[in-house]
């Protein structure tokens, strides 16, 4: 018989961390370009499932000594490899007890709409137009967002649909949204990835997180951001969406900005660029980087990949972090006293004053 009961089990067996689900009627009032209903029109149910990130993959960039480990693991192997195991067992499963499974990993957001700025079809991620420039004659280029598209049917959405990941983990009980737009879950702070299914069969659901707020609202996460990506709390500058009667908020945060220091992370953050390569600033390349423009955009970002794209390390098929302050910001407040991260270790993230570059 099928239980949300034996789901879990199932899904906690096969590897996940936490499991959670929600009745689709959750998303009612969603955009229709980011609506799950569209998926599965059928579905009733929504299963989230966390898979935690190891503390210890930020231990290389918090000393800054080692980079490779949290885009790796992290992000490919979570995304490519740990959690769609857990899918397909859990799909099984289901699907043996005669009902479907919609099974969706995470895609990297390659929607109708870019995620960085909500523009319809038009945004590529940088290093996908770098790709795009050298293979164009050979290869099909993959797109941040669809620019090809239209709907199939009457009434229906374009492909593909790419649904708000962190608000269906909210909508499944799973956690809140942090100031830095960041999941954060009572168990593992903001250290977690997520992957749902979604299913014509009926089960019992989970309430959505009504528990003590897991975000301290401390600004940690805006004091440590390099890029002064994220609005300070005081700005008012934020984002609020109602789930079912749950209002969830973050800060409106810069999304191109935060791309490009995310990856680059600028002059006093990135020890694989030579100092002389900010100093001379070819082109005005670097100026986003460099703070001499507030301009923060595609076009802007697209200098910043093509100056820097060779002082790689190395490439995973993600992009490879110089920055996660916020992350990591994040995770040594939380272990505070009365963070939900509090005794979760027997020693802290952070032990010294974050490093600098003196340059």
């Amino acid at each position: 018989m099928l239980t949300s009961k034996r789901i879990k089990e199932i899904a906690l067996s096969a590897g996940a961390d936490l499991c959670g689900i929600a009745p689709m009627s959750r998303f009612n009032g969603a955009p229709d370009e980011m609506n799950p209903q569209f998926l599965f029109p059928e579905a009733k149910s929504c299963i989230g499932f966390v898979f935690r990130i190891p503390r210890g993959v930020q231990r290389g960039i918090e000393e800054g000594t080692q980079f490779y480990q949290y885009p790796s693991m992290a992000y490919g192997g979570i995304n490519e490899i740990f959690a769609p195991a857990v899918l397909y067992q859990v799909g099984k499963y289901i699907e043996d007890e005669g009902f479907e499974a919609f099974v969706y990993r995470n895609t990297g957001a390659r929607g109708i709409v870019s995620d960085m700025d909500g523009s319809p079809g038009n945004s590529i991620s940088p290093e996908e137009q770098i790709e795009i420039n050298e293979n164009a004659k050979t290869s099909t280029a993959h797109h941040r967002s669809v620019q090809f598209t239209r709907p199939t049917r009457k009434g229906n959405v374009a492909p593909d649909l790419q649904f708000q990941f962190r608000l269906a983990a909210v909508a499944c009980g799973l956690g809140e949204i942090g100031w830095s737009k960041m999941l954060l879950t009572p168990e593992f702070g903001p250290l977690q990835r997520v992957a749902f299914l979604f299913t014509d069969a009926e089960l019992e659901y989970d309430e959505m997180y009504s528990g003590p707020p897991l975000c301290r609202k401390c600004g940690l996460c805006v004091r440590e951001c390099p890029g002064g990506c994220i609005p300070t709390i005081q700005s008012g500058k934020k984002i609020t969406v109602e789930l079912d009667g749950k209002v969830c908020e973050w800060g409106d945060i810069d999304m191109w900005r935060c791309y490009a220091f995310y990856t680059h992370a600028g002059r006093y953050y990135n020890p694989f660029v030579p100092k002389e390569v900010f100093d001379k600033n070819e082109n005005g390349a670097l100026d986003l980087l460099e703070g001499k423009t507030k301009i923060a955009d595609e076009k802007e970002i697209m200098k910043v990949y093509t100056a820097l794209q060779k002082y790689f390390p190395s490439w995973v098929g993600y992009n490879m972090a110089k920055c996660g302050g916020c992350i990591r910001g994040c995770v040594s407040m939380l272990e505070k006293k009365g963070g939900c991260m509090e005794g979760r270790f027997k020693e802290p993230l952070r032990t010294q004053k974050p490093w600098k570059l003196d340059r």
